[in-house]
């Protein structure tokens, strides 16, 4: 992990992490083009607000919440874009995606569509996707840059939702499982067990809390990270945030069921039949309903994957990480 240089200033970006590069000067050129027609008053830059998850810390329930108050949203200068790839999944998958492939062009055509959008009162922009922080990993040193270029475009801020690693690690696994094989990570769709995944330095990095947020300030600007605690509801505090507390705001949270130890067998004997990644999205649903189906019947506390050894191995990693993020909880 990158040192961290606690000596730093909010908006000094540390040389270290990474710096601009001929891709990112022309991808910031076309998006400050996009952005001249605003003429923002006072000058002051719009605010960029990165909800980056994590997994299972109703991530789900924000962007349905979201994405049903677009129209309050955009009265208060808040724009949720509508700007998604699966209309039933209201999250900003592109962002991360455009990352990962260093797509600048494409990035450049969604900040395009988004900006086309901002009304003059429009204060704020919020993006929303859990895969910002799961892929965080896999953006590259262009990729970073083309972040840091935002950072000089838009008043960026990052708000995260971290759960006890202990919890976080065993419904990660699953999620492993349940995804299709992806070549370069090999935590994906293959028969693993939980100690087997735990050797994995990529899976490994997601439980390093700490240090996605000491990156993030070195990118984006110390004091640019608000860590949520995940025990609170998650949608109340970003309706709070936003402004939107109404005795006529009754958000239905959307739970995601994590799945019984007895279905993430049956996905370890799936993983090893090799399918296509199109293959197994559409056996996903019907190992979904199979899940439903057996829960009733299965004991999840005696259930859990995680055995005495991989536990300790998970508190030794994440015990001094895990403090300081509890230290800067909001």
């Amino acid at each position: 992990m990158l040192p961290y240089d606690c000596s730093m200033t909010n908006n000094t970006i540390s040389s270290r992490l990474v710096n601009r590069t001929v891709l990112s000067r022309k991808f910031a050129n076309e998006v400050e083009e996009l952005l001249k027609p605003l003429d923002r008053i006072n000058n002051s830059r719009l605010k960029l607000i990165l909800h980056v998850g994590t997994p299972k810390t109703g991530t789900t329930s924000v962007q349905a919440y979201l994405d049903k108050k677009q129209r309050k949203l955009r009265k208060k200068g808040v724009l949720y874009p509508n700007r998604f790839h699966n209309p039933n999944a209201p999250k900003h998958q592109w962002f991360e995606r455009n990352l990962v492939s260093v797509n600048a062009e494409s990035l450049v055509d969604n900040f395009k569509d988004i900006i086309n959008h901002v009304e003059d009162h429009t204060h704020t922009i919020l993006l929303s996707s859990e895969g910002i922080y799961n892929h965080w990993w896999d953006f590259s040193y262009e990729s970073k840059a083309l972040l840091l270029e935002l950072n000089e475009l838009f008043d960026i801020e990052v708000w995260v939702w971290f759960r006890e690693p202990l919890a976080f690690a065993e419904s990660f696994y699953k999620q492993c499982l349940r995804n299709p094989q992806v070549g370069h990570i090999n935590s994906y769709g293959r028969d693993l067990s939980f100690m087997e995944v735990l050797e994995d330095p990529w899976f490994n990095q997601h439980l390093d809390y700490n240090g996605f947020v000491n990156e993030c300030d070195e990118l984006f600007g110390r004091g640019s990270v608000t860590v949520f605690e995940c025990d609170q509801d998650t949608v109340t505090t970003v309706i709070q945030r936003l402004g939107l507390d109404t005795p006529h705001d009754n958000p239905v949270p959307r739970k995601n069921n994590c799945m019984n130890a007895v279905t993430a067998e049956l996905y370890r004997v799936i993983n090893r039949m090799q399918l296509t990644a199109k293959e197994k999205e559409n056996l996903v649903p019907i190992v979904n309903d199979l899940d439903a189906a057996i829960t009733p019947y299965s004991n999840r506390e005696s259930g859990l994957l995680i055995d005495d050894e991989s536990r300790e191995k998970i508190i030794r990693m994440t015990a001094e990480g895990w403090l300081e993020i509890q230290k800067r909880y909001n």
